[in-house]
Order: structure tokens, then sequence, then C-alpha cells
């Protein structure tokens, strides 16, 4: 084999070739896990130094008998709180020696679920971490062996899996009795899609007026997608009950206070708009975002510890709990009378035609 051979190309059986030596050979070289012939291991080393060879993943698995890769089984990777999560987890795993892969689920689909499941199990994986944040992710749990080392991340805490929380339900709660607090009759919500019938958010929204007493309209529902927000935060401006809105996240919320705003009002002088995760443009939206911080990062970091002495075949945890922290700042204020406002419904009419 050439000296010029490209360092990413050289493989085990390249260094066997130049060795004279099995690839097992090369193998219990690499691992140190059986005595090899002092000539054979002198050539093996020789053969690695000349052709710059650095193992792979899958080599240091084929050595060592232990796989160092995770695999990380998402519904999305480019959604704010999905991507900080897999930052998260990828930080902790290299700062341990493990290499990260990454499978996007694109829907529930039992098809589509299986095809991607069977596509990390066909990996040489040590174990997996699940983004369990919407119901591609509650399906490709489903779909894992329980023999496999893994763990999920959510806002909510489910039985039967190790997994790492954020606990939204409360973090809702206490946005909502928040707004209560300032003179609010009751608050809307915009859902964003959930992973089940109800998520922590609209728990923790529900359970806050019913312990006010305060009624409780149907919530809304969004896409991911902010403009959906936008069409919505039209919607909300038309009514004229509409004080306060709690939203699902916060790019939903900057859509709301767009499709309000179309409408002629202000926020939060006529309605007040909260939204949930603390995006970093939060605090720079006019006006600036109350919200709840949610530390996506340290979730994939907790979540990768939980999963390391799984690894390790040591006693581990079975759950890690963060509550989350509610930000104020402008984008919700005080109720005052002159919110009880008479209905922008016929004033409405040509800014709501807009294209969303």
């Amino acid at each position: 084999m050439s000296n010029g051979n490209n360092v990413r190309n050289a493989t085990m059986a390249d260094v066997a070739r130049l060795a004279q030596v099995s690839v097992p050979t090369v193998s219990r070289v690499l691992s140190g896990a059986a005595r090899v012939r002092p000539d054979k291991q002198a050539r093996v080393e020789a053969a690695i130094q000349r052709l710059g060879f650095r193992p792979s993943a899958a080599a240091r698995a084929l050595a060592s008998g232990r796989s160092e890769v995770i695999a990380v089984i998402t519904g999305s990777t480019s959604n704010y709180g999905y991507a900080e999560a897999i930052r998260g987890v990828e930080e902790a795993a290299r700062a341990d020696g493990y290499t990260v892969i990454i499978t996007v689920v694109e829907s529930f689909d039992d098809d589509v679920v299986s095809a991607a499941v069977e596509n990390v199990l066909n990996q040489s994986i040590a174990g997996v971490v699940v983004l369990k944040f919407d119901r591609a992710g509650v399906a490709a749990l489903r779909h894992l062996p329980s023999d496999l080392p893994l763990v999920a991340l959510s806002g909510v805490r489910d039985t039967g899996v190790p997994q790492a929380v954020i606990d939204e339900t409360r973090g809702a709660e206490e946005l909502t009795e928040y707004l209560l607090s300032l003179g609010h009759e009751t608050v809307h919500h915009v859902r964003v899609p959930p992973s089940r019938r109800e998520d922590g958010r609209t728990t923790g929204w529900k359970r806050a007026l019913r312990k006010a007493g305060a009624p409780i309209p149907l919530p809304l529902d969004a896409t991911w997608e902010p403009r959906s927000g936008r069409v919505v935060g039209r919607d909300l401006a038309r009514n004229p009950d509409v004080t306060a809105v709690f939203c699902g996240n916060d790019e939903i919320a900057m859509g709301v206070i767009k499709g309000i705003t179309d409408q002629g009002l202000a926020v939060p002088k006529d309605i007040s708009v909260v939204g949930f995760d603390d995006h970093p443009l939060a605090e720079l939206w006019t006006p600036a975002l109350t919200t709840v911080r949610q530390d996506f990062a340290d979730l994939g970091r907790r979540g990768f510890g939980l999963l390391k002495p799984i690894l390790d075949k040591q006693a581990a945890s079975q759950f890690s709990s963060v509550h989350p922290e509610m930000i104020i700042r402008s984008s919700a204020a005080v109720r005052t009378d002159s919110q009880r406002r008479k209905s922008t419904e016929g004033s409405g009419d040509a800014s709501g035609a807009m294209s969303a």
C-alpha cells in the first residue's frame, strides 16, 4: 500500500495486510486484551505508524468488544429545544470519549418509525437517547428493544424508561398563575403539537385556571411554524374577551404577537402574551417576551449522565428533573378596564386576509 494513502481511508484490514497478520491480530494489538507475539506486535505498530491509522468507532468496537457510539433519535434537528438538547448530549458524550450519530424520525407513521429504528439498530451502538418531545419520539421509544441501554428526554415523566425531564407542567402552571395575578380573568392557550393527547404545558395551564376557579377556554392549535402563530394571533385579536395568551413556545408567541399587531392592537396594552423556552431571541423581541427558561443543553447533558452508568453496568438513577425558571419581561402587563374592548372583527378584515 502506498505511503500516500489518505489517513481516513486506512482500515484495520490495510494494517493487517501491511503487517502480514490477521485482522483479529490487529484487533488484539489495539485492545491490549490478549498477548501478541512481540514480532507481530512490532509489525502491527509499524504499519499503524506508516499508514497514520486512527481507529474509527467501529474499529474500536471490534477491537474492544465495546461500542463507543451513542445514537440520538429525534423528530427534528432544527427546532430550538431539539437542537440544544442534541448539543448537550453530544458535548457530554464527546467529553467521555463517545461519538454521537443522529437519526431523524420524520413522522409517527409506523412504517417510517420502524425504518428509522432499524437504521439505528443496524449500527454498532452502545446506547440510545430519544428526544420524546413529539409523537415521533414517543413512537420511536415504543419500537426500541427493552434490553437496549436507553434514556428519554422530555417535559413529562413516564414510567418504564430512565428519563431526564424539565418539569414543564409546573413551569406552565406558574406562568398562568402569574398572568392571573395581573388581573386577567382567564388565560387563552395556543399549544404546539403535543406528543400525546395533552402535554405538560397544557396540563399546567389547565391546573392553574382550575385552582383559581377561572374559565378554561378551548386551547388553540399551532404548528411548529411561527407563521401559524400569526394566523392564530389575528383570530385572538378579533375576540373581545381575550386579554392574556399563553403560547406553547416562544417562536409561536412571536407569531401570535405579529398577528395581534396586524389587527391594530398592541402587546401588552391590549393583550398580554407569554411564551415558553426562553429562545435566544425572546429578550430581543418587541416587546421582550415573558417566558419560562428551559435549559435544553443541560437536559441533554443530564440525559447522557443517566445513560453513562448503564453503559458501564453500574447502579444507575432512573430519573433526573429540573424546575424551569420563569423570566418576567415586558410582554405581559396588568389588565385594565380599557381592555374590556369592543370586537375588532369589522376593522381587521383587510389585514386578516393577508397571507401568513
